[in-house]
């Protein structure tokens, strides 16, 4: 349907045909009718040619908003990163005491995980060390020497199953996480 424009008629709106009781066509095509509304705003068909961009303040708007959703992500993915890393640190030690206890069954020979605490390092005696990140702080509770937070602590799988050693507790400003190695089984429990 071809619409007619001139000077200053309000709008149309277009509405099938049947939804509305009065009915005006051109051309004698029945297919829409055109409902004028007294109350619309009159514009040109020149004015309607030369509105097709955004104004400058549109734009600016659509930028701050979009500027402050970055900067909000920003600051929630930066609080939630120490913590995932905490926790990532916390699994990665308690698959560590895992993997000794199944590589001392598997070879039948003795296996160690050693924990340095003042080069922040952890690992297998046969397998190459992991470090641990700034921000999470480490302790061992052993049964018999108590807290131990300096110096280098060894935990021992032998073959036949169990484990030698205390309690590995990891902290961090917001979370402690305590992995419990059963002395018997030789089996890691993060709590």
């Amino acid at each position: 349907m071809n619409a007619v424009y001139s000077e200053n008629l309000p709008l149309p709106l277009l509405v099938k045909e049947g939804q509305h009781s009065s009915l005006f066509h051109s051309e004698g095509r029945r297919d829409f009718i055109i409902l004028f509304f007294p109350y619309s705003k009159t514009v040109s068909r020149r004015a309607l040619d030369n509105n097709k961009g955004f104004t400058l303040l549109e734009l600016i708007i659509v930028m701050f908003l979009i500027g402050l959703t970055l900067a909000l992500a920003a600051v929630l993915f930066s609080n939630t990163l120490p913590s995932s890393k905490f926790s990532s640190t916390a699994r990665e030690l308690a698959a560590s005491v895992r993997h000794a206890r199944t590589l001392a069954q598997l070879k039948g020979e003795k296996q160690t995980l050693t924990i340095d605490i003042d080069s922040r390092k952890y690992g297998i005696d046969s397998v190459t060390s992991k470090d641990i990140p700034p921000g999470v702080f480490i302790k061992v509770v052993d049964p018999l020497q108590g807290d131990i937070q300096t110096g280098k602590y060894q935990f021992s799988f032998p073959p036949i199953g169990g484990a030698e050693g205390g309690t590995i507790v990891l902290w961090n400003s917001k979370k402690t996480v305590r992995i419990e190695i059963d002395p018997i089984v030789g089996s890691a429990m993060v709590k």
